[in-house]
């Protein structure tokens, strides 16, 4: 008798999990709930991050308290030289449990005090500007590498701001202050204000950059235009980044049939803020004033062929190895579409005589294979 309950039980369990399986896979298909716990989750995530935004803030603004009366004591307090270290070792035996209290994090507290602290005053009109809550929400790591890298505040500033804006990572902020991003934003020669409507013509000018660094390609020293090509796709994500934030690669010699021939621009972008597409055009020569007449010819092809109409109008991006700023001014005026030329920089060229006596990819194969017989 007992033997047959125990089985009854166990078909009741199964058909029970059995159930409760369709039930959940009704839940899985019902959109209803699927939604609201989507909404559930964002709600999380943010307040999540939220949390973590309001403690770092509140951390950054003890550190902001602390640079003060460090810096206060310096000047006032006759402890000898050894006090700073001293207060390291007790508030890190008080409180083991927070970070940023080592005798190197002080030391950077009173630089990053005494580094803002007298141009930055908030809530007033200074020379460079701020708001509390930005300046505050950036994370302590963030504020560590500009601190060390920027000499003037206004520099400094702009990375904080771009940090925030972008949400950018340690990563992401050191590439940007490697490549010198605050020298070269907005320094193209263009005509942007005169082609384009505001506030179209303020980011246009705003994302394009002079020079370009790309430091992250290894080139000989006699290279081509094809070979510079090949190398930024070949690195089409560095590329991406140092173009900045807004670009989405749509492709390369992209055929644009024009009547009865076929165009191929060397690279094709679209920028997601500006809605509209980028022609790149490569110039591994100085610039010249017959540069501006190809790209046109393939900024007016895509606006025919590419372009929707909830698309802005394509803008031209002439990249070129050096230029005369004057005569580049004055052949844009000779133009009635959005272009912008640049120039570009290279750190690492390889001489071609070095370069013929590296391996080749063939050469190393051959070797390995040669090695597992």
């Amino acid at each position: 008798m007992s033997k047959k309950v125990s089985k009854e039980g166990e078909v009741l369990r199964s058909v029970q999990k059995s159930l409760e399986s369709v039930e959940n896979l009704s839940l899985l298909n019902n959109n209803e709930f699927k939604v609201w716990v989507s909404q559930l989750k964002k709600d999380i995530r943010s307040t999540q991050v939220k949390a973590s935004i309001h403690v770092n803030s509140e951390m950054l603004r003890l550190y902001w308290r602390m640079g003060a009366e460090i810096c206060e004591k310096q000047k006032s307090a006759k402890w000898g030289e050894g006090w700073l270290k001293e207060l390291s070792r007790q508030l890190m035996v008080d409180f083991p449990n927070m970070k940023g209290f080592s005798y190197r994090n002080l030391k950077y507290i009173r630089q990053w005090y005494l580094f803002y602290n007298e141009q930055v005053v908030f809530g007033q009109q200074v020379v460079a500007q701020i708001s509390e809550d930005v300046f505050f929400s950036v994370p302590w790591g963030h504020h560590l590498y500009i601190l060390t890298r920027c000499k003037d505040v206004k520099k400094a500033l702009f990375y904080l701001n771009k940090t925030v804006e972008h949400g950018w990572s340690r990563s992401v902020l050191l590439n940007f202050l490697d490549t010198n991003l605050y020298e070269s934003e907005g320094n193209s020669i263009n005509n942007f204000s005169k082609l384009l409507p505001n506030p179209q013509s303020d980011l246009a000018n705003q994302i394009i950059k002079d020079p370009y660094n790309f430091q992250f390609l290894t080139l000989e020293n006699e290279y081509r235009e094809k070979e510079l090509e090949d190398a930024l796709t070949d690195n089409i994500t560095k590329f991406l980044l140092e173009l900045g934030v807004g670009f989405a690669y749509v492709g390369r010699q992209i055929p644009l049939d024009v009547g009865d021939e076929t165009i191929y621009p060397d690279l094709l972008f679209y920028h997601l803020e500006l809605r509209c597409y980028v022609v790149v055009e490569l110039k591994v020569s100085k610039f010249k004033s017959e540069h501006l007449g190809q790209l046109g010819l393939y900024v007016s092809a895509v606006n025919h062929i590419k372009k929707k109409d909830i698309d802005n109008p394509t803008i031209g991006l002439l990249i070129c190895k050096t230029k005369n700023n004057v005569m580049a001014q004055y052949a844009l005026e000779s133009t009635n579409l959005p272009i912008g030329i640049s120039e570009y920089q290279l750190s690492k060229l390889i001489p071609k005589e070095i370069k013929s006596q590296l391996p080749t990819v063939e050469d190393i194969e051959a070797n390995l294979s040669d090695d597992n017989k």
